[in-house]
């Protein structure tokens, strides 16, 4: 035998070419029975009916499996996905949904795992869809809300599902709607949606909760301001968090400004008085205040029938959001726009051509 295809003298006499596959243990030695190396099974296919019965009975498990599936923007997945929010739509809706945002800094997360904790506490299951800014390199969360929330990740009466904005504007991920359905549907009665809130439109958030909660702080400063108007009229309450220690009586005084001020603002919801108040997550103090508001809120909107008016139009608006997306993409994957689409941009970008005639010249080529 050559040099070059001589074995080495660790190898057994009579190994064939199937002996690289195999692993030897420490104590074993060569020549004796070797050990095939044990590869992991791969997880098992479960159909959408299967995935649907499970999160109906609470396994969490299937409940994560159920809300990647409904994520998921492979092709091969989207009619399963579908399939699955069919499935588990008849037992969602039974929830209250609560959209919580504010500036970077006011203490979202340490406010949701405190306030999380306080309700399970007290008898309910709570659900936090965190939404994390895209990385955008990835497209992927970047935060991990679950390492930022170590005692409500470990409670079995919570389940906390991070996901990437995908650069959605007001940091909302595209498929928060069906995950709040899944979520209802495996039993959850409180769902806490958390933003990015760096100041862009929440009115998304707005289109798919029933209150919507503003987390401020003391002593912001004024060039927070113009974002403070903008939320502030889509707000249902504003919590100042943080009123702990030397921080009660800036935080009483930035929630009594706040309160002047919401004066002059229209009311996010008819026949509710939008108002400011104080909270500590760190200590949990004020926590009751804010459930006690919730509470009152929902009251009152199912009394008035704003509650279900609401759902009704946030369904629609969501129908009316993905019809306008499904157009948009079909169009942009037209052969036809293709073709003419990068040719109309130059001449516009030039000046050569009106704006308002590019798009009507790709308008009738379809």
């Amino acid at each position: 035998m050559d040099e070059k295809h001589r074995k080495p003298e660790w190898v057994p006499s009579g190994a064939g070419r199937e002996f690289a596959t195999r692993v030897l243990p420490a104590n074993q030695a060569p020549g004796e029975n070797a050990v095939t190396s044990v590869r992991k099974p791969r997880r098992v296919q479960l159909s959408a009916s299967e995935i649907a019965e499970g999160v109906v009975q609470g396994d969490r498990s299937l409940l994560a499996r159920a809300i990647t599936l409904i994520e998921s923007n492979s092709p091969r997945h989207f009619e399963d996905g579908q399939e699955l929010v069919r499935l588990l739509l008849p037992a969602s809706g039974n929830s209250v949904r609560i959209g919580i945002t504010g500036t970077p800094g006011a203490g979202k997360s340490t406010f949701i795992e405190s306030f999380g904790v306080w309700l399970i506490e007290r008898g309910h299951k709570v659900a936090v869809l965190a939404i994390d800014p895209s990385s955008s390199l990835s497209r992927g969360s970047i935060l991990g809300d679950k390492t930022r929330m170590e005692k409500l990740s470990r409670h079995p009466h919570s389940f906390i599902r991070p996901s990437p904005s995908g650069g959605a504007l007001g940091g909302v991920a595209r498929k928060t709607r069906e995950s709040m359905i899944a979520c209802e549907a495996a039993g959850y009665d409180v769902i806490l949606i958390e933003t990015v809130g760096v100041g862009q439109s929440e009115t998304t958030v707005r289109s798919m909760v029933d209150f919507f909660l503003l987390m401020q702080i003391a002593g912001a400063g004024d060039e927070l301001q113009g974002i403070k108007k903008g939320i502030m009229e889509l707000a249902d309450l504003i919590a100042v968090n943080k009123a702990d220690g030397d921080n009660i009586l800036p935080a009483q005084q930035a929630a009594g400004e706040l309160n002047n001020a919401l004066h002059y603002l229209r009311p996010a919801t008819p026949g509710w008085t939008s108002r400011a108040v104080t909270c500590s997550a760190l200590e949990s103090e004020g926590l009751n205040v804010i459930w006690d508001a919730v509470q009152h809120f929902v009251e009152h909107g199912k009394n008035t029938g704003i509650f279900a008016e609401r759902r009704q139009d946030q369904v629609l608006q969501w129908f009316e959001s993905l019809l306008t997306e499904g157009v948009l993409n079909r169009f942009n994957a037209d052969p036809r726009v293709q073709s003419q689409l990068p040719n109309l941009r130059e001449q516009v970008q030039k000046g050569e051509l009106p704006v308002l005639l590019a798009v009507k010249t790709l308008l009738d080529e379809i």
